[in-house]
């Protein structure tokens, strides 16, 4: 089996534990330095560096200790990487991105990406329609999206209907005069259009990384709370919120594109550059996991019709 190759803890390693003993952290640096060939010590010196992170408020935290977190998680990794345990070594990962500092970042960006491409080794990249395991239904909710249009947005006599407009096009032409269009077809050939509503796709390219959720209506409420969890987890979590027994669970506070899109454009659809940048530059789509829509000005609703509307 070959390793995880880490050269920036590497080369930073004794300038990060030189840091971290002026700091007090002598007893982790001496599990640090035997984390490389045991797994206890590198689970050790991993809880050592959690409680650091855990010893008083977020911002008066050392930024080192963040460091020893990821130093930590990286030699845990590598552990569970080399006996083939590649999920393991995910969430261990995970944890490092979530929790760690930025001096080793690309190191368990890196690893990341190798873990990403041994899970997926042999497998079909090919997805059949899998009706069963859509995320939502295909069917357009008109009277529904009607309700989140601004005030006075269809109140135009005459509403254009344009096919696969463009993005300068609905710029130039529509939104700086404030005049409605409807754009239909403009995103029938986006691979995430139906990738990001197939369930088995999406455990596939991320259900094993680990994200924070919050759960619970609102942060007020007795019962909400905030968990860790895999993304598969919180797949099967968010199905289960239409029924009167669960408690809602979000993906909130969390830049989930800057944790896994990396790999999702990399090894599965370039489109989706397109899709982050429309989304980005419109600012316009906000979607939770009970899969409400917010309006920030105008408002960017697409299922099998695109409908775009600037208030008149």
């Amino acid at each position: 089996m070959d390793e995880l190759l880490t050269p920036i803890m590497d080369e930073e390693s004794p300038r990060l534990l030189q840091t971290i003993s002026e700091h007090g952290g002598y007893a982790y640096v001496g599990m640090a330095a035997q984390a490389a060939a045991d797994i206890r010590a590198a689970e050790a010196a991993r809880d050592l560096a959690w409680e650091q992170l855990h010893s008083g408020p977020w911002h008066s935290v050392l930024p080192v200790w963040r460091d020893a977190y990821s130093m930590a998680c990286l030699h845990g990794a590598k552990y569970h990487y080399r006996n083939g345990e590649f999920k393991e070594a995910l969430r261990v990962l995970d944890m490092g991105v979530l929790m760690g500092g930025p001096v080793l970042r690309k190191d368990l960006d890196s690893a990341i990406e190798t873990l990403s491409l041994k899970a997926r080794e042999g497998e079909n990249e090919r997805f059949g329609e899998r009706e069963a395991n859509r995320l939502v239904s295909e069917e357009f909710n008109t009277a529904k999206a009607l309700q989140v249009l601004p005030n006075r947005s269809l109140s135009c006599k005459l509403v254009v209907k344009r096919s696969a407009l463009s993005l300068e096009g609905f710029l130039s032409e529509y939104f700086l005069s404030g005049s409605p269009v409807i754009i239909t077809d403009c995103m029938a050939h986006w691979p995430a259009r139906t990738n990001w509503n197939d369930l088995d796709y999406l455990k596939r390219v991320a259900g094993d990384r680990t994200v924070p959720v919050e759960v619970g209506k609102n942060y007020l409420c007795q019962d909400w709370k905030q968990e860790l969890i895999p993304f598969s987890q919180f797949l099967e979590r968010i199905q289960s919120n239409g029924s009167s027994a669960s408690v809602p669970t979000y993906l909130a506070q969390h830049q989930l594109f800057d944790q896994v899109c990396i790999h999702l454009i990399k090894y599965y659809s370039r489109e989706l550059v397109h899709l982050k940048f429309s989304m980005v530059k419109l600012n316009s789509l906000v979607i939770y996991s009970n899969g409400r829509l917010t309006n920030y000005g105008m408002t960017f609703v697409f299922l099998t019709i695109v409908l775009l509307v600037v208030g008149s």
